[in-house]
């Protein structure tokens, strides 16, 4: 089973978005780990774009918060350790992610946690920082918000993000009183003259505490605070973590979400539907009047197989090959443009019947349940929605 991921391109274009998406598509071609969200193909249409991808089932961390859930310290602990070794990971890929938030971390349905969402991640030369703002200002690390002049940063205001995350599981709400539209020169403030309370019922050690009192993920200074994934690990708080365990999944998580529930906020799903101008489910009907209108009589079958044609012949497909495909194989290639197509026929002639994940249509891509059956050697396989 996967998810996907649908974009409408026209919208990108108002909202000058088409690079960042792009961007997003060409960091997550590289990428395949057990705690990110993974790609596995992408395409497109005459009106969207598609992402197929590893289908998550517990939700969101916001969504959990919101349901007044209270991560407990041990399994905020393990959470700590699996989104360390995702962030070790895109660091050893020269990938600053930018956005690391309980929006864009998913829980699978046993309870792990997945980075997702790299629309504004980056990638960095060796020795090279970054200047350019870009994130969610309540995550945001103290040396992106510079009152004088911008300075560099790099991969540690990932990990900033993710103490400011692991805060929030544990007290429901963020250490600093900081909002989306907060000025930047107040943020800077902010980060000079407030202290951040730490509850007495925490342990003394909890979370990458050190003896001064101050959480060494959330470190002002860049020079002291963890920024790298041996700095975690020889932390005496986590010296009983069997990396290796946490790596294969085999530790099991203390929160385990609500099998049998969306694990999201329905709301969504019926904004989509009526506000969305070209909604996803109306697809079928909609291109099925735009042929009528353009006086084409032929069969479907015949209508069917001379779009796809034009679109294999136009070459308006981008693919991620992950899970042991070879990316540089043409067999491969050819053999995941097969795959593309026939999602694409599917779509085009049966409509959709359940959709996963979804977010504002406003603001946001919507997400789609693809279930997708493949053999051991890759030689066949079947689609449906």
């Amino acid at each position: 089973m996967y998810a996907m991921k649908y974009m409408n391109k026209q919208k990108c274009v108002e909202r000058n978005e088409v690079r960042n998406v792009f961007k997003e598509l060409q960091i997550m071609q590289g990428l395949e780990h057990p705690f990110l969200v993974n790609l596995w193909y992408s395409f497109q249409d005459e009106e969207d774009m598609f992402m197929v991808v590893d289908l998550l089932l517990g939700g969101d961390l916001r969504y959990h918060l919101q349901q007044n859930v209270r991560f407990q310290e041990s399994t905020v602990k393990l959470f700590i350790c699996e989104l360390a070794l995702a962030l070790d990971y895109l660091q050893s890929r020269n990938i600053i992610h930018r956005d690391i938030k309980p929006d864009n971390i998913l829980l699978d349905e046993q309870g792990h946690v997945h980075i997702t969402d790299f629309n504004i991640a980056t990638v960095i030369t060796k020795d090279t920082q970054v200047t350019t703002i870009a994130g969610t200002k309540p995550y945001m690390a103290p040396e992106m918000f510079s009152s004088i002049k911008p300075i560099g940063y790099s991969y540690a205001v990932d990990w900033w993000s993710l103490g400011i995350t692991a805060y929030e599981l544990l007290r429901g709400r963020r250490p600093y009183h900081i909002r989306s539209s907060t000025a930047a020169n107040e943020i800077a403030h902010i980060f000079k003259t407030a202290t951040v309370m730490y509850p007495a019922a925490w342990s003394k050690g909890y979370g990458v505490l050190n003896p001064k009192g101050k959480w060494d993920l959330m470190e002002i200074n860049t020079e002291e605070r963890f920024s790298q994934l041996t700095d975690i690990q020889d932390f005496a708080y986590l010296s009983d973590i069997n990396w290796d365990a946490v790596l294969q999944k085999t530790v099991e998580p203390g929160f385990l979400p609500t099998k049998g529930k969306l694990n999201c906020d329905p709301t969504f799903e019926l904004e989509e539907m009526i506000l969305e101008s070209k909604p996803l489910h109306k697809k079928k009907k909609r291109l099925a009047k735009k042929e009528k209108e353009s006086g084409k009589n032929d069969s479907m079958e015949v209508r069917v197989g001379r779009q796809l044609g034009s679109l294999f012949q136009s070459r308006k497909f981008i693919f991620a090959q992950t899970n042991g495909l070879a990316r540089d194989s043409d067999a491969q290639t050819a053999y995941s443009g097969l795959i593309a197509l026939t999602l694409m026929a599917v779509l085009q002639m049966s409509g959709l019947k359940r959709r996963l994940q979804p977010k504002q249509a406003r603001h946001h891509p919507t997400w789609l349940l693809v279930s997708a059956d493949l053999d051991n050697n890759g030689s066949s396989s079947s689609f449906s929605f």
